[in-house]
């Protein structure tokens, strides 16, 4: 037995994508309490061995011709059908159709792709429309998330893309995105920041509802009185005097 084969079928038999960190410690944990000197070789393996093996087991499946390939996704190392055979495998599951994204849609995804995080208003500066539904499928579909809030007023929200996104489209960064790193060094149109607003002027909602002293002093647990300070008070005014 070799390593290369162990960790051949580490990733094999994993239900999911297994990272290196996962293979190192199933090595660890088979070569404890054993007296198999194999297991305890084995145990000893880094992450660089461990990628130095992974990179040797792509190259044999490459080299061989095979019908399946081992990648790297971002969670991970899995084995996957070779995309030449797409149209044959494709027809073991007719019921699974792939979800397709509208150009509109397209378009808003890959703006934050290139540009997260970034705000919606961003996106419709660049777009020229509203975004809101738009932005919507995307959360729903799980390919963006809201990642904070901007630090300018108003604090709008800040949307970036999801793992999801990177799994869905075989990728481990962004940075694997065609084209990256020039389309991110493009300057595109941004939303206007709005004014702060002075911190002198009281807002419409604080103005007080009454300019009445009395009522502004009076103790809540009493009621104010509504009777005259003199006895003139009910009296009415006398018309004034011509000048």
């Amino acid at each position: 037995m070799t390593l290369k084969q162990v960790i051949e079928a580490l990733v094999f038999a994993s239900p999911k994508p297994i990272t290196t960190k996962e293979i190192v410690a199933a090595l660890r944990a088979a070569g404890e309490g054993t007296e198999d000197q194999e297991a305890k070789d084995f145990a000893a393996a880094k992450e660089a061995n461990v990628l130095e093996v992974l990179a040797e087991v792509q190259a044999d499946l490459v080299a061989s011709g095979r019908a399946f390939q081992l990648v790297e996704r971002v969670n991970g190392w899995t084995l996957v059908s070779d995309p030449a055979c797409a149209q044959w495998v494709r027809q073991l599951y007719p019921e699974a159709k792939p979800t397709r994204l509208t150009g509109p849609q397209l378009e808003t995804l890959a703006i934050i792709a290139y540009r997260q995080p970034v705000t919606r208003a961003d996106c419709e500066a660049v777009r020229g429309v509203s975004v809101d539904g738009v932005m919507q499928v995307l959360l729903d579909r799980s390919l963006v998330k809201i990642a904070g809030r901007a630090e300018v007023p108003g604090r709008p929200l800040l949307y970036s893309t999801t793992e999801y996104f990177l799994q869905h489209f075989g990728l481990k960064t962004t940075d694997e995105l065609p084209n990256a790193s020039e389309l991110k060094r493009i300057v595109l149109p941004t939303a206007p920041v709005p004014a702060e607003e002075k911190a002198d002027e009281p807002k419409a909602e604080e103005l007080p509802l009454s300019s009445d002293p009395v009522s502004e002093t009076t103790d809540p647990a009493e009621p104010a009185t509504t009777e005259p300070d003199n006895a003139f008070a009910n009296e009415p005014a006398s018309p004034a005097e011509p000048l």
